[in-house]
């Protein structure tokens, strides 16, 4: 069984129980590494900027300064291996399934099954919605 290190563990502080819930059943299947939890207004403000997310922060909050969303990856980190990242968010939204809680995650943001139809890929994005 996997654990979470100690970086991982202080970027889950904060996040919605549930959210969490669905990660520690991963970690139990998945090597994974939280890359960011709860974010600022400020650092939210700057991936606007920069193109990488599509909520500036200010005039609608993003699910991440809400606690609701976490960025994760396979551990280790491989960016070009895309089979492991959608391997990833089946995962995750089969948890989420069996623990009857909605979940978003950034290769299927429609959540239709299909992940080609994507104009923005966030694959390692997963957010619980209400």
């Amino acid at each position: 069984m996997y654990k979470y290190g100690k970086r991982s563990l202080s970027r889950l502080k904060g996040i919605d129980p549930r959210l969490r819930e669905v990660l520690d059943h991963l970690i139990k299947i998945m090597d994974v590494t939280v890359i960011e939890g709860v974010r600022s207004a400020k650092t939210q403000a700057k991936y606007f900027k920069d193109g990488k997310s599509k909520i500036d922060g200010v005039s609608k909050k993003s699910q991440h300064q809400k606690g609701k969303a976490v960025d994760i990856a396979p551990y280790p980190i491989d960016w070009n291996d895309r089979d492991r990242l959608h391997l990833m968010g089946g995962m995750l939204r089969g948890i989420g399934l069996l623990l009857n809680y909605k979940l978003r995650w950034g290769g299927d943001w429609d959540s239709d099954g299909v992940t080609k139809d994507n104009k923005f890929d966030d694959l390692v994005h997963i957010e619980i919605r209400d």
